[in-house]
């Protein structure tokens, strides 16, 4: 059964001076400050949609790769993921980085390079970020 996830944004005002909130719908966790200084000179108060997408893209890939050590018969204890979206004011969204650090016993370095790399391929938001450049950085703890 398909599951449809939502967030919701309010927008008052132009791009450049004009600020909004996005308002996570579905799982009622919160409402956050967005605007335009934040996402083309970065800040530590308000979110951005790259840091949005950042978190889905890490939260999809560690699923995706849980699920690809686990059916390889060698479960993770832990992972801990990190994706790093770059925008470029006038370009867009120019990549993301996966940088994974993972406890994961009994599995050789070769073989978790290789499921790391299909976890990045196979994560469904990977595919959808398709148009720009992915990177995994993988080690095991």
């Amino acid at each position: 059964m398909p599951v449809t996830s939502e967030a919701t944004t309010t927008w008052t005002g132009s791009l450049f001076e004009g600020s909004g909130t996005v308002a996570f719908s579905s799982s009622k966790l919160g409402t956050f400050p967005i605007n335009w200084k934040a996402r083309a000179e970065g800040s530590d108060t308000t979110t951005t949609p790259e840091e949005l997408i950042a978190a889905a893209h890490a939260s999809c890939f560690s699923m995706a790769f849980a699920n690809m050590l686990t059916e390889n018969g060698t479960p993770p204890e832990r992972l801990n993921t990190t994706a790093s979206v770059t925008f470029k004011p006038g370009t867009g969204i120019t990549g993301s980085h996966l940088n994974v650090n993972a406890s994961v016993p009994g599995l050789s370095p070769e073989k978790f390079q290789e499921i790391a790399q299909q976890a990045k391929t196979g994560c469904p938001v990977s595919q959808a970020l398709a148009a720009i450049d992915i990177t995994l950085e993988a080690s095991l703890a």
